[in-house]
This record gives structure tokens, C-alpha cells and sequence, in this order.
């Protein structure tokens, strides 16, 4: 394809997109770490965050913004969600009017709750945006598995073009014009991830898992169609795919934290030794709070906010979920 590409963020899933990408399009992904830019063009590999796995040797990365972006057809954003808008508004002088940006983050922003599409409307007014989303693992799909994402965008039109863009044989692009649902899904997915990462940690079982999975949904559902999401969309590849693929998989990050905090550790020492960013933790206070403006009863998350932001235990936070009433399964509880 003739398109080019300029991804911004050398993260684990940015490079894993970026490499991806690369086969259909010429690609310059975007990194600060001069180290990691090196890595990407010398060795096209990146070790600091998807060590002994090789990327394209089509893809191209640079320290410099302009470099990555003054030519790009289509600008994908792959930087954690807190630090995007400070990204946004450094990289707004050198995208081209009336770009595609396309988010991979999953994540709301503290203070403003917003979502990174609103976010990017926000400060580059006229661009079309859109989300990918999804249940993707990084590494599984550098090593070849196959898996699915969602492209999620208003215009349908310039979804099906992308398309294009994002696929390869094993890595499959559906279209789902719900962004606001798609995207509300991969943020609030990562809260439940966390639940369920601290049930393992204190060793529940199976039937646990699943039942804070399936219950997970129902909270996540509730909000998500009360902020504007179509009903459907949570039982698609951006909710349910997602989120049983982050609540299971000893990749996630969320689920991880959730796995330390039920071993009793502090979530400060769990944080300062990972390399990557674990969204779902600052995501849950702004979970907390919009289910609170909503009138949303989600416990499983209002469980979630209270462990990470250290005013209860995980053990204390099961022991409170099996106090709350059980009613009908269409209730909340």
C-alpha cells in the first residue's frame, strides 16, 4: 500500500502494531528511549519490552516526531492514556490536517474522564479517530498466534479502508462503528482483570474466576450502555474477547497486579518494578467515580478502587462482594 504510517510509542503493544503494520505500509514507529530506537533499527528487535521476539525489517523507528509524522497518511497513537494528551499536543505541528488517528490505548483519563478519542478530538479538532481494540496479547501475536481486533470508527467508510492497513493472515480486523462502546470495554475490562488477578492471588478456583469474569461483565455492560455503548458491543472481541483474555492470561498486566495485591503485597512496590504500564490502576478511580455520577452500582469495581488506592485489603474485598445481596442475575450485586 502506498499509505504511510507514523506510530507514536515504543511500548510492547505500539511495536507489536508497528511490526505488524509494517508488511502492508511503510511504518516509522516512535520512541524516546534513544536505546530502543537503536534496538528497533539495528537489530529490529525491541528487548526492553518484547524481549527475544524479532520485528519486520521493514519497519523503521525514530527518536523525532517530526520525522515519524510529517509524512503520515494515517498516525496511530500507542502511548498509555495518562501521558497521551502532553504526547498529542507535542506531536500537533507535525501531523497533516484531517489524518486518521487511531487510539490503541485502553485506558480514561484521570480528572477528565475522558477517553482518548475525546481526548484526541479535543486537541486536533477534524481528524477522523477511531480505536483498535481487542483481545490482543502482545506476545502471543509476535510469536504467530492468530488472533482478532476490533476497528472501531464513526465513518464506516474510512474504517474499511484501514482495514487494510491493520491486517495480516493470522492477525484478523473486523469494523464496529461503536467507538464510544469498544472503547469503554478495553478501559473497563482492565479494572475486572485486576479483580480477578487478586482471587487467583489468594488461590480461589475456578469457579471464582468465572464468576467475577461473567458478574465483571454485567458491571462493565451496565456503565458502558449508560455512557452511550451499544448493548452488543460488550459481548464482542472489545468486551467479553477482551476481557477474558486479560482476566486469564498470565501475560496481562492487570491481572498480575490483581495476582500481587492478593498476595498481600503494596501496590506502590508492585508498580515501581514493572516496566510497562498497567492501565487498570489508575483507571479504576475514574471507574469509581463515573459509576458514582451515574448511579451505576458496580462493587466488583468499587472493590477494585479501594484495594489500589490502599483502604482495604484483597481478602477483605472478597469477604465485602459475598455481603452484598444476590438477587435476580438482570441485577446488579
Amino acid at each position: 500500500m502506498s499509505l504511510k504510517v507514523g506510530l507514536i510509542g515504543g511500548g510492547s503493544w505500539g511495536t507489536t502494531v508497528a511490526s505488524l503494520v509494517s508488511r502492508n505500509c511503510p511504518t516509522t514507529i516512535w520512541a524516546r528511549d534513544s536505546h530502543t530506537v537503536e534496538d528497533i533499527n539495528k537489530n529490529h528487535r525491541n528487548e526492553k519490552y518484547l524481549a527475544g521476539i524479532k520485528l519486520n525489517e521493514a519497519l523503521k523507528a525514530s527518536d523525532s516526531l517530526k520525522e515519524t509524522l510529517k509524512d503520515a497518511d494515517v498516525v496511530i497513537m500507542g502511548v498509555p492514556t495518562q501521558c497521551s494528551r502532553n504526547v498529542l499536543e507535542e506531536a500537533k505541528p507535525y501531523i497533516r490536517p484531517w489524518i486518521p488517528i487511531i487510539s490503541l490505548s485502553k485506558g480514561l483519563e484521570q480528572g477528565t474522564k475522558m477517553r482518548l478519542t475525546q481526548i484526541i478530538e479535543e486537541t486536533m479538532p477534524g481528524h477522523p479517530v477511531g480505536v483498535l481494540t481487542g483481545p490482543n496479547l502482545a506476545k502471543e501475536i509476535m510469536q504467530g498466534q492468530a488472533a482478532a481486533a476490533v476497528l472501531a470508527m464513526v465513518d464506516a467508510s474510512i474504517a474499511h479502508a484501514l482495514q487494510k492497513v491493520f491486517r495480516t493472515g493470522l492477525f484478523r480486523i473486523y469494523t464496529n462503528d461503536d467507538v464510544i462502546g469498544c472503547e469503554l470495554a478495553g478501559a473497563l475490562k482492565n479494572v475486572i482483570a485486576i479483580a480477578v488477578g487478586m482471587g487467583d492471588g489468594m488461590g480461589a478456583g475456578d469457579n471464582t474466576r468465572s464468576a467475577v469474569i461473567t458478574r465483571g461483565l454485567a458491571e462493565l455492560t451496565r456503565l458502558g450502555v449508560a455512557m452511550g455503548g451499544q448493548p452488543m458491543t460488550f459481548a464482542g472481541l472489545a468486551g467479553m474477547g477482551d476481557l477474558i483474555a486479560t482476566c486469564t492470561s498470565p501475560l496481562s498486566r492487570n491481572r498480575y497486579v490483581g495476582v500481587q495485591l492478593g498476595m498481600g503485597r503494596n501496590i506502590k512496590d508492585i508498580i515501581s518494578e514493572m516496566s510497562m504500564v498497567a492501565e487498570g490502576v489508575k483507571t479504576s478511580s475514574v471507574v469509581f467515580e463515573l459509576a458514582q455520577d451515574l448511579g451505576i452500582e458496580m462493587p466488583i469495581a468499587a472493590e477494585v478502587y479501594k484495594v489500589v488506592n490502599n483502604q482495604t485489603s484483597a481478602i477483605d474485598a472478597f469477604k465485602g462482594l459475598l455481603k452484598t445481596r444476590s438477587g435476580s442475575e438482570a441485577e446488579p450485586g
